[in-house]
């Protein structure tokens, strides 16, 4: 007993121990509640278990598919992470992320004949590009008028969606029933990484991304700005910062991220562009954002908890007959545990 309460001591001790100690507890008891829940509507707990983790990880396969799916969660979370960090909620990145893909598959199909040394750059700024300048416009709103970002962003999702299938529809659209352009060249495609799995390069410009992200907050004089803007723009505009212009620049930097996931899904998965081929990335970024505390590397890793769900998710349903509402409950307390924190701290200090 006095061991236990040592290691009490320690742990409440420890406030680095934190997020990571944390989140791990947390996802422990979120499988042992799901477990429990399977139980009791009379499925194989073991079983589920094993598919969740094998179809997730078990074999080169699934773990790439883990990793395609964790791809445009990590841009789209960085998305909303890098608002956050201005005090800003960008919930824009749905449309964002719309304008990138089609910016880069414009840009794919206008130069044909480049080399993929040049022309993949291109069409990944296209993208960036694209989906910078939609995140710059409630941004100009935010600093010009007032006007709140949540509503903006809300309202540029369905404009952002649908302009995009506008332009599709009546400039870009291959002949045929469904809208969509030509396929970009070969030399516009991101290589694969593992053969027939869609597994692309994309998966090293996203940790990339995490990088850049991490050192401008880290290490660069904007960075700085960015953040005391957030913290308090009134006394950020005391210490001499043009808190408007931040706060345009921080969505413009958050929509690039967004943007840049258009760009691998139509240069990596797709080789096209297709309307409505979202499932709710840039909604679904939030939630990742929010996972992984609005840190570079914490929506790395909450990015990839996102995508082995989804993977694993997939093969319990196949071979362990988990319903979809189950498998769904499943998921959703696995992500609520791991983003509530508190609830741990709180079981701890009353332990």
């Amino acid at each position: 007993m006095l061991g236990h309460d040592r290691l009490l001591a320690r742990i409440r001790n420890l406030p680095v121990l934190s997020d990571l100690l944390y989140s791990f507890i947390a996802i422990i008891l979120a499988l042992i509640i799901s477990a429990v829940l399977i139980f009791i509507s009379g499925y194989d707990v073991g079983r589920a278990y094993y598919n969740l983790l094998y179809g997730a990880f078990g074999n080169l396969y699934n773990l790439s598919q883990t990793l395609l799916k964790t791809i445009p969660l990590i841009f789209t979370g960085l998305t909303v992470a890098i608002g956050f960090k201005t005090g800003l909620f960008n919930i824009g990145g749905e449309g964002q992320l719309y304008w990138g893909a089609l910016a880069s598959a414009v840009a794919a199909l206008s130069f044909p004949h480049l080399n993929g040394i040049i022309l993949i750059p291109i069409c990944l700024l296209a993208g960036a590009l694209a989906g910078g300048v939609w995140g710059a416009i409630p941004g100009y709103l935010k600093a010009k008028t007032g006007a709140h970002e949540v509503v903006t962003t809300i309202m540029l999702n369905y404009i952002g969606i649908l302009s995009t299938s506008f332009l599709l529809k009546n400039y870009f659209k291959e002949p045929g029933y469904i809208d969509q352009t030509p396929m970009i060249p070969e030399a516009a495609r991101l290589p694969e990484l593992i053969p027939y799995t869609r597994l692309t390069w994309a998966i090293f410009i996203s940790i990339g991304a995490i990088i850049v992200i991490d050192l401008l907050f880290k290490k660069t004089s904007l960075g700085y700005d960015l953040q005391a803007v957030g913290e308090n723009p009134t006394a950020a505009e005391y210490a001499g910062i043009n808190s408007a212009s931040k706060i345009i620049i921080s969505m413009m930097i958050s929509g690039a991220a967004a943007g840049l996931a258009g760009s691998s899904m139509v240069m990596g998965v797709f080789n096209r562009f297709i309307t409505n081929f979202s499932p709710g990335y840039g909604f679904t970024g939030i939630a990742v954002a929010v996972l992984g505390r609005n840190k570079a590397w914490g929506v790395l890793l909450a990015a990839l908890l996102f995508g082995a769900l989804e993977a694993g998710g997939m093969s319990m349903k196949l071979f362990a007959k988990i319903p979809m509402d189950l498998m769904t409950i499943v998921q959703g307390l696995v992500i609520l545990f791991v983003a509530a924190p508190a609830l741990i701290h709180l079981l701890v200090r009353r332990s």
